[in-house]
């Protein structure tokens, strides 16, 4: 046999390799998501199963087991889409890997469900419905489970085209649509509904225009100064006690309102002491932390990676401890309604099922979580690590402001507004300087029109679609709840 023939053998060979090499990536890829819908499935039905080993011989048990299913459905869907507004600029501003960020919101949020998720949970969404109109047990069940499965359907569809939506808003839909197909449309609030609304536009206001005015402060004080590392080391320091005191004030007061009865008033002096205490033990670790860097933009980053690591852990803590309770909330008065046989304005939540939501949370933020992490962090806008901290102290400043006012706001929109807020400052900041320096520039090479339209730093697709989902939650999950409950309605 020549060399020549076995020559052209091998290379025959290692082309059929290759494509049997190329034939199992594929098969890789494709079966990878089959891997995640799988051991969601496992988790639905273990929920299922563990309601029912829990609960004994309740009357109605398979009526519980369905609504921990749905339940758990629920919480996976939370970990997907809600959990990314809070670690995505984080991974955007590479301050964390995809795995640390899903580490320590998973841990971070787990924690804040089950420590301080709440003991007493509004079993109609916020007061929406009135009780009396559904007191019958069997239909305000059926209008539970509906209320719950359509707005985990919901926000799966919103998680599959690559949009942040409020999964409280989500719960509120669902139980709006549930209970007008029960008792009918007068047995709606509608100011409360009003006011739900109403926080559609105040919430990601209020984030973006908080964003942009901590990132025009840093810009003002530090970055654009002479000697920007000799202005950091005395304003981080103040940044530090700022997000210190706008934390420990936001978890006094929404965290923790279920341990401890604390008013506005004593939160904020709670938050006053911490950030005084943080912003002093800072001033050491910030100089020293300054020592050998250079005295450029890029030496900032390093400054602001720390706090903003723990910003986004305290945002996922808070976020645990209540918006998981609004999520299972359909699921913890189905479970009252069938054990006691009636229907209350406010119920206790079984810590079986706070495990449900925060075990859910966590599956689905490992899972699904990545495509919303990566939407949220660097596909609106890019982020480094001082404008992910303007979003993240915006969130908690926000939802302080709003507190103080008695308006009722979405953290997702918060956080998603921040994320807008810092990218069109950005833009007007840089349409500014550009304008500037053509006051000192030859006609010839001014940037053209068309140029500068080209280099706009917000992608207005991510926008158009952000706030068109936004703007049809509520009317898509109180369909698809309305819809659903008619349909066992009629079928009974």
């Amino acid at each position: 046999m020549s060399d020549t023939f076995k020559d052209r053998q091998w290379k025959t060979l290692d082309k059929d390799l290759k494509r049997l090499s190329q034939v199992g990536t594929a098969a890789q890829s494709v079966s990878r998501p089959l891997v995640g819908v799988g051991i969601s499935l496992a988790f639905i039905v273990a929920a299922a199963l563990a309601a029912a080993l829990v609960t004994g011989n309740t009357p109605g048990l398979l009526f519980v087991m369905a609504a921990a299913a749905f339940g758990a459905y629920m919480a996976l869907n939370i970990g997907a889409n809600d959990v990314a507004n809070n670690m995505g600029p984080a991974v955007g501003a590479n301050a964390l890997s995809m795995a640390g960020a899903i580490a320590i919101a998973a841990i971070c949020e787990s924690a804040g469900a089950l420590i301080a998720g709440g003991d007493v949970v509004s079993t109609i969404s916020k007061g929406i419905i009135a009780p009396e109109s559904v007191a019958d047990s069997a239909t305000f069940t059926w209008a539970m489970m509906a209320a719950l499965l359509g707005a985990a359907v919901w926000v799966n569809i919103a998680t599959w085209i690559g949009a942040p939506v409020s999964t409280t808003h989500s719960v509120v839909g669902g139980v709006l649509g549930a209970g007008v197909a029960a008792a009918g449309i007068a047995a709606v609030n509608w100011p409360t509904m009003g006011g739900i609304a109403a926080s559609w536009v105040i919430s990601p206001f209020l984030g973006g225009v908080i964003a942009a005015g901590m990132l025009a402060f840093i810009k003002w004080k530090v970055v654009y100064r002479d000697d920007k590392i000799a202005a950091a080391r005395v304003w981080v320091p103040v940044l530090i006690g700022v997000m210190s005191a706008a934390f420990a004030t936001y978890l006094a007061m929404k965290g923790l309102k279920h341990l401890f009865d604390i008013g506005l008033g004593h939160a904020a002096l709670i938050g006053v002491l911490v950030g005084v205490l943080a912003g002093l033990v800072s001033v050491p670790l910030i100089r020293r932390q300054s020592v050998g860097l250079e005295n450029r933009n890029r030496s900032l980053k390093v400054m602001f990676t720390g706090p903003l690591v723990i910003s986004a852990g305290l945002l996922s803590f808070a976020h645990g401890a209540n918006d998981v309770a609004n999520a299972v909330g359909p699921l913890a008065a189905i479970v009252h309604a069938q054990q006691d046989g009636e229907v209350l304005g406010q119920v206790a939540i079984p810590v079986w099922v706070m495990v449900i939501g925060a075990f859910g949370i966590s599956f689905g933020l490992m899972l699904f979580g990545p495509k919303l992490i990566r939407m949220v962090g660097s596909q609106i806008t890019k982020l480094n690590p001082v404008r992910a901290y303007c979003v993240a102290l915006s969130a908690a400043l926000t939802v302080i402001v709003a507190s103080w006012l008695g308006l009722p706001v979405s953290s997702t929109h918060i956080a998603v507004g921040g994320v807008f807020g810092v990218g069109f400052f950005r833009e007007w900041d840089a349409e500014r300087r550009w304008r500037r320096m053509d006051q000192t520039l030859p006609q010839a090479k001014r940037l053209a029109p068309e140029e500068r339209r080209r280099r706009k730093l917000v992608r207005r697709s991510h926008f158009m679609t952000i706030v068109a989902a936004w703007g049809i939650t509520v009317p898509a999950t109180a369909l698809l709840s309305g819809g659903l409950l008619a349909a066992i309605m009629a079928l009974q």
